[in-house]
């Protein structure tokens, strides 16, 4: 199956560059107008821009009127909720969301992680009843920022849209995974990924720009590749797992779905994918995200050795990353997080690019002037 053509002008296609700092200004009124309250309101903005800032363009303000408002205009989440402790044995915590945005929720828990990681050593802050919390690596860079690796982990409440290799049933989601650490300067190391080949948001942007998705992405129901992205949301098509083929080595991607399922929901009692309610209905994507779990874990090496240079260590690492000598004629070899970093300074400096639709969508919404105003 291949995508239909959708030609577009070249004026259709020109970005608008959005300034970053209103576009942040206007996120956390429109928050604040929906009731959270303004501390929470501005890190929900901060975890919005971040996928717009370091280019993952399908976990930003593409999402907010698909997901985030929503969410918020449903009731299925609460703008005033108050995360409880339900268990705290002091360097780690079960936490319940009670339905709050997940954005400034998995930014909070991994905060309280970083906190009892520079007590313990370590710090495990697990959430159950939590909402969808864009970009997984926001989270996970955040103890990074504090000296400290991160990782991330969050399933997908009670939704499916992967089967496992061979079955005929979604039973998973995309399951992101992501691990941050502190790097070069500017550059904090950080891997942030779906557990599937992509995440539904780039497939949906693809659907938007009316563009074919890889060959490697999507399949229908027999596993033969499809390239049409919005067969997607028609429920003729199945994301794939990391890996693809059984050649590849799909049972890592897999694998991963799994152990993301076990740390982010099993450890807290959130949804679980994997559930006898998978088994019932045609065996197409189905489910919502509710009830998500998230894993939140902050590591500080150097209270677990004590008088070592870790910070030393860790730049030789990444230091000689970067001096490997590229192939003939090939870029420069960087680790995963550097572009994010320049892309982010960058946007940061000269604004934010939006398709048009999406600029046209946030205008109509109040957050944006018209096309002829200022950056």
């Amino acid at each position: 199956m291949t995508a239909p053509t959708a030609p577009r002008t070249a004026v259709e296609r020109t970005p608008v560059l959005v300034d970053h700092a209103e576009l942040h200004a206007s996120l956390t009124g429109l928050f604040t107008g929906h009731g959270i309250p303004d501390a929470r309101a501005r890190l929900a903005a901060d975890a919005l821009c971040h996928g717009d800032l370091t280019g993952l363009d399908s976990h930003g303000v593409f999402n907010l009127s698909r997901l985030y408002l929503p969410l918020l205009e449903s009731g299925r989440c609460d703008p005033r909720a108050e995360p409880q402790a339900l268990t705290d044995l002091g360097a780690c915590a079960v936490v319940d969301a009670r339905r709050a945005l997940g954005l400034w929720a998995a930014a909070e828990a991994m905060d309280d992680a970083v906190g009892r990681a520079g007590r313990h050593g370590v710090g495990l802050v697990s959430v159950r009843g939590a909402t969808h919390f864009g970009c997984a690596g926001f989270h996970a860079v955040r103890a990074a920022h504090a000296g400290m690796i991160g990782v991330v982990a969050s399933n997908c409440g009670g939704q499916r849209i992967a089967r496992p290799p061979g079955g005929a049933v979604a039973m998973l989601g995309t399951n992101p995974l992501s691990v941050a650490a502190p790097a070069l300067d500017g550059h904090p190391f950080l891997l942030d990924m779906s557990t599937t080949v992509a995440p539904t948001g780039r497939v949906r942007v693809a659907a938007r720009r009316g563009t074919p998705v890889p060959a490697g992405w999507l399949e229908d129901a027999a596993g033969d590749p499809v390239t049409d992205p919005s067969a997607f949301d028609r429920g003729e098509a199945f994301l794939r797992w990391l890996g693809g083929t059984a050649e590849a080595g799909v049972h890592k991607g897999y694998g991963l779905g799994i152990a993301v399922e076990l740390l982010a929901a099993v450890v807290s009692g959130a949804a679980v994918g994997p559930a006898p309610a998978a088994l019932e209905g045609d065996g197409r994507p189905h489910g919502r995200d509710d009830g998500i779990g998230f894993f939140l874990l902050a590591i500080a090496p150097e209270l677990l050795r004590p008088g070592a240079d870790v910070a030393a260590a860790t730049r030789s690492l990444f230091g000689a990353l970067v001096d490997c000598p590229p192939v003939p004629g090939g870029e420069p070899v960087r680790y995963p997080g550097w572009r994010e970093a320049e892309l982010a300074a960058e946007r940061r400096r000269h604004g934010i690019p939006l398709p048009p639709h999406l600029h046209a969508e946030l205008t109509a919404l109040g957050l944006l002037g018209g096309p002829g105003s200022p950056r």
